[in-house]
C-alpha cells in the first residue's frame, strides 16, 4: 500500500506541487559560438515521474510555457518559434534523460538565456534554477587555402579552398573565386571548392581570392593568397649610360651603336625572371665554356677605343632557362684640326683684309689724250738727268705743271686704272763727271 500511495502522490498533489520541486540538471552555464557556425549544448536531466507520454522542451528565458512556442522540442506537431525553426534541435529522448540542444547557423539574434522544460501525462517541470546563456560573437575564421611554394609557368595546378570549421549539418556555404590568371572550376563539396589554375609569367605576384558566403546569416569571409610563379628569363634589355647622366638608350633587340673614341660607357643589363637571373657579360657570342668578362649586371668601359670595337653579349640565366642580347659597338675616331689648315685660314682672312684696304685706295683720276708728240730722247734725258722735274706715276702730266687747257676737274664718279711700263736703257757718260746716267721711258696706256 505504501508504494501505491507514493505513485499516486503526483496525481493527488497536481502540477503546481511538481513545479516547486527541484530536480538535477547538468549543462554549462555559458556557451559561446561564432556567428554562422553550429554549437551543441550538452545536457542531462533527472525526473522521477515518467508515467504515460513524456515530452521535452527548450524555451527562451521569459517565455510562458503554456502559451509561447518553444525554440526546440521532441513533441510532434508542436509549433516552434519562427526565429529558431529548422535550426534548433533537441537531441536524445526522455528515457535516456538526454536533453542536449543542437543549434545550427547561429545568428546574432540567438544570443540570450534558455531553460529546459519537461511534461508528462500527469506532471510538468521547468528547470528555472539551472539555465544556460548563449553568447554569439562575430565570425573570425577564414577559408583555408594550402599555398604552394611555387607555381611553374604554363603548368596547371589545383587550388583548394575549404572551410573545415563549418558543420556539415548547417546550410552549405557558397564559394566564389577571383583571379587574374586563367582558371577553371574543379570538383566541389559541401565545405570545399577546387580551382584549376594555369599561371603565366604575367601572373607572378598577382592574387587569388576565395570568398565564402553563408546564405542564412549573410556573413562573408574570404582569404587572398599571392602567386609565386617561376619562369625563365625574358625581356632582356641593355641600357647605355655615360657618367651620371640618364640612359642614352635602352635596347631590347640586337643593335649597333656608334660611339666616339675615348668616351667612357656603362652597359647595364636587366632581365625579367623568377627566380632572379644571373647576369653575365661576354665578348662576342658566348660559346660553351666561354670566359665571361663580367659577372655582374654592369659592364664598365672606361675609355672606348678600337680594342673595344665589336660585339658584347649579356646572358640572363636561371634554372628554368636563359636568354641572350647582343650589342655591337662601332668606334668613331675624332678628327683633329691641323696647323697648316689653321694657318691657311688665318692667311685667307688676312688676304681678305688687305684686299678690302686696296679697294679703298684705288686712284680716281680722269685723263685726256695728249695731242702733242712724245718728247725726243734728248729732252727726256734732260729731264731725268737734271732731276729738276718729277712725273706722277701712271700719267704723262708733270706733277708741277699746270693742267692742260680745257681740262676740267677730275670727277669723283669717274675711276680709270692706268698701267705703266718702265724701260731702262744704259746711258752714255755725260761730260767730265764720269758718271753713268740711265734713261727711262715712261709710257702709259689706257
Amino acid at each position: 500500500m505504501c508504494l501505491l500511495q507514493l505513485l499516486l502522490l503526483p496525481v493527488l498533489w497536481g502540477a503546481p506541487l511538481a513545479r516547486v520541486l527541484s530536480y538535477p540538471l547538468e549543462l554549462p552555464e555559458t556557451v559561446t559560438v561564432q556567428e554562422s557556425l553550429c554549437v551543441l549544448v550538452p545536457c542531462r536531466f533527472s525526473y522521477p515521474w515518467s508515467l504515460g507520454t513524456s515530452y521535452m522542451f527548450w524555451f527562451q528565458k521569459g517565455a510562458d510555457t503554456a502559451h509561447d512556442p518553444p525554440v526546440a522540442t521532441n513533441k510532434p506537431e508542436q509549433k516552434l518559434h519562427e526565429r529558431t525553426r529548422g535550426r534548433f534541435f533537441l537531441l536524445g529522448d526522455f528515457r535516456t534523460k538526454n536533453c542536449s540542444l543542437s543549434i545550427r547557423d547561429v545568428s546574432m539574434g540567438d544570443s540570450g538565456t534558455y531553460f529546459f522544460h519537461v511534461e508528462t501525462s500527469f506532471s510538468e517541470h521547468s528547470y528555472l534554477d539551472k539555465m544556460f546563456s548563449l553568447k554569439v560573437t562575430a565570425l573570425i575564421h577564414k577559408p583555408h587555402i594550402p599555398i604552394p611554394e611555387t607555381l611553374e609557368s604554363g603548368c596547371p595546378r589545383n587550388l583548394t579552398c575549404s572551410v573545415p570549421w563549418v558543420c556539415e549539418q548547417g546550410t552549405p556555404p557558397i564559394f566564389s573565386w577571383t583571379s587574374a590568371a586563367l582558371t577553371s572550376l574543379g570538383p566541389k563539396t559541401l565545405l570545399s571548392s577546387v580551382l584549376t589554375l594555369t599561371p603565366w609569367p604575367q601572373d607572378h605576384s598577382t592574387t587569388v581570392t576565395c570568398q565564402v558566403m553563408f546564405p542564412t546569416t549573410g556573413v562573408i569571409v574570404e582569404r587572398t593568397i599571392q602567386l609565386n610563379v617561376t619562369y625563365a628569363p625574358q625581356n632582356v634589355a641593355i641600357s647605355i649610360f655615360q657618367g651620371n647622366r640618364p640612359a642614352l638608350e635602352t635596347l631590347q633587340n640586337a643593335s649597333s651603336l656608334p660611339i666616339l673614341e675615348g668616351q667612357a660607357l656603362q652597359l647595364l643589363c636587366v632581365a625579367d625572371s623568377n627566380p632572379p637571373a644571373q647576369l653575365t657579360w661576354f665578348r662576342g657570342s658566348p660559346a660553351l665554356n666561354a670566359t665571361a668578362i663580367s659577372s655582374t649586371a654592369i659592364l664598365e668601359l672606361p675609355g672606348v677605343g678600337t680594342a673595344e670595337e665589336g660585339e658584347f653579349t649579356c646572358r640572363a640565366q636561371n634554372p628554368l632557362g636563359s636568354q641572350y642580347l647582343s650589342l655591337s659597338l662601332s668606334v668613331v675616331c675624332q678628327s683633329q684640326p691641323r696647323a697648316g689648315w689653321v694657318l691657311g685660314a688665318v692667311g685667307g682672312a688676312g688676304f681678305m683684309v688687305l684686299l678690302s684696304l686696296s679697294l679703298c685706295l684705288v686712284f680716281r683720276v680722269k685723263t685726256r689724250r695728249e695731242t702733242q708728240p712724245v718728247q725726243s730722247m734728248d729732252d727726256r734725258s734732260q729731264v731725268v738727268g737734271s732731276g729738276s722735274r718729277e712725273y706722277q706715276f701712271g700719267t704723262d702730266t708733270p706733277a708741277d705743271s699746270p693742267a692742260p687747257a680745257g681740262a676740267g676737274p677730275i670727277s669723283q664718279d669717274e675711276c680709270q686704272l692706268h698701267y705703266a711700263f718702265l724701260r731702262f736703257h744704259k746711258l752714255k757718260p755725260q761730260g767730265r763727271e764720269g758718271m753713268d746716267t740711265e734713261y727711262s721711258e715712261i709710257r702709259t696706256h689706257k
